[in-house]
């Protein structure tokens, strides 16, 4: 007679905490409740609340087996050796009942609760009810049990365990004691998984077990299940390749060779890591995911030391992303996390997946060759502030100079005997280009001031300074005389200086080249949709 081997238990499972001393990553809780019972100080409701993974159902039941267990240690450590702790263990405990929120939802479900919770405990100390997934009760039901959970008899306890607690009504919030789970911390995973694999006898590189961990995302469980699913594919040595091969992530190497391509313009490679991705048939939003971390891995680089203990590398990686953060600025990494982040959705919904992740690529390589909208902004501003300041705008800049723009050479009018009168002796007569007669009945034309020989010069045009092309009073001919006739200047004072109005009159107010800059950079930078500035 042949014995029949016992059905496969998975990991989670089979190394599920039975003490509160297995419990990983939840020391402060786990502090509390031993106290609790040590004092006499529980209350008739507890509340557990967290991601998936943490440990609110395993704490549940350990909290639920320390207060029945016959036979508890001084540490108020369940002894999992007497009846009572091998039946909340198995789940065949009359004393300790878990009852499936999502399942038994309803107020008639709640009043069952309520006519049998005045029956005592078969051989406990205490009837225990553990609710998973609270928040999945109706409102009728939650206003059910409000009476029963406020005021429960002396040896009935209630235990909850939600992921979603904003959805639990605030009256049943406020009849318990909510603890808080947080996720697991990365290195307490690798350490669980280092242990599970040395009681299964299985050889596992440190790097598989970390990428495990990585995408466990601080829950225990998710870690257990994906390394049950790797024992089941790989029969010798876990490795790094192994695990990434699995799971279908593409391997880190691949972000680091589109760094060193983008930071020397080599903009094919984009289209052979799209080409290489759907070859193997890795997942695409796994690869967006893991450019993401990948700059911000290269961020955390630049922003902080390089002993920063929130970093989860190796040695060997930390030495890649150290070269690579030589390549990229801060304000290029921030731009390229946002536009991935935003870019991830758009690729989740695309039909062209290929041609989307290629646009992606590219964009990111681009970004090595791309001025950043702040320092464009910055070299503007200070533009404007050098063409606002005359002190400025006079000084010798290192870049070159405009090419000055020739004007026609402006024909002087023939010069009459009012005009010789009020000239200057040390200035020498002009000759008339054009020698008329004057006639008698005609007024003589109005004499214009000689202009000295620095006005004459062409003068470079400012390509910043727009001309007002409104016509001045000295354009337009009239008919009246006090606007006809000149007003010679004296005979020995020089020509009076412009005035700064006549100066400025054709040039535009400081405000509009702060609109006008405005638009420059945000059309440069391409982002004129966005912000809302078409038309």
């Amino acid at each position: 007679m042949t014995l029949k081997k016992p059905d496969y238990q998975v990991i989670a499972r089979r190394f599920r905490p039975q003490s509160f001393k297995d419990v990983v990553g939840q020391d402060a809780i786990v502090t509390t409740l031993k106290n609790a019972i040590k004092h006499k100080r529980l209350a008739q409701a507890y509340l557990f609340c967290g991601s998936r993974g943490t440990g609110k159902t395993t704490l549940a039941r350990l909290l639920a087996k320390a207060l029945n267990c016959q036979h508890p240690s001084d540490e108020m450590e369940p002894c999992n050796e007497c009846s009572s702790c091998r039946e909340i263990t198995s789940g065949h405990s009359l004393d300790v009942m878990e009852i499936d929120g999502a399942s038994h939802r309803g107020i008639e479900d709640i009043r069952q609760i309520n006519d049998t919770v005045g029956y005592a405990a078969a051989s406990g100390h205490y009837k225990i009810y553990i609710i998973d997934e609270v928040h999945m009760l109706t409102k009728e039901a939650f206003n059910a049990l409000l009476k029963t959970l406020e005021e429960p008899p002396p040896k009935v306890k209630f235990f909850f365990a939600t992921t979603e607690p904003h959805k639990v009504l605030a009256t049943i919030l406020s009849r318990c004691q909510r603890f808080n789970l947080t996720r697991i911390p990365l290195t307490e995973i690798i350490a669980k998984l280092s242990r599970i694999a040395q009681e299964l006898g299985v050889d596992a590189d440190t790097e598989a077990l970390h990428l495990l961990a990585l995408r466990a995302d601080g829950g225990l469980r998710d870690a257990e299940s994906l390394f049950d699913q790797i024992l089941a594919f790989e029969e010798g040595r876990i490795t790094l390749e192994s695990v990434s091969s699995i799971l279908g992530l593409p391997p880190r190497e691949i972000y680091f060779e589109l760094d060193r391509a983008g930071k020397a313009g080599v903009f094919s490679k984009a289209f052979d890591i799209a080409q290489r991705l759907f070859s193997e048939g890795k997942d695409l939003s796994y690869f967006i995911d893991g450019l993401i971390d990948h700059l911000r891995q290269i961020l955390l680089i630049r922003l902080s030391s390089k002993e920063y203990a929130a970093l989860p590398l190796t040695k060997a990686e930390r030495e890649q992303y150290e070269q690579s953060a030589h390549l990229y600025s801060d304000e290029q990494c921030i731009e390229l996390i946002e536009y991935l982040l935003q870019a991830q959705q758009q690729l989740r919904t695309s039909s062209f997946g290929k041609i989307s992740l290629e646009s992606i690529l590219l964009h990111v390589m681009r970004s090595h060759f791309r001025i950043p909208l702040e320092l464009l902004v910055r070299r503007l501003s200070a533009l404007e502030a050098a063409f606002s300041d005359p002190s400025m705008a006079a000084a010798p800049s290192s870049s070159p100079p405009m090419p000055a723009v020739a004007t026609p050479q402006p024909v002087q009018p023939a010069p009459t005997k009012q005009a010789e009168l009020v000239q200057p002796q040390q200035q020498p007569r002009q000759p008339a280009l054009v020698p008329e007669p004057i006639q008698r009945n005609t007024p003589p034309p109005p004499a214009e001031p000689v202009k000295q020989q620095s006005e004459a010069l062409p003068q470079p045009i400012d390509p910043f300074v727009c001309i007002d092309p409104t016509p001045k009073a000295t354009d337009i001919r009239t008919t009246d005389k006090k606007a006809a006739k000149p007003t010679p200047p004296p005979a020995n004072k020089p020509e009076p200086a412009k005035n700064d109005e006549q100066e400025q009159k054709g040039k535009r107010p400081i405000h509009e080249y702060d609109t006008l800059f405005h638009f420059a950079a945000i059309e440069l930078e391409g982002k004129l949709k966005k912000t809302g500035f078409t038309r």
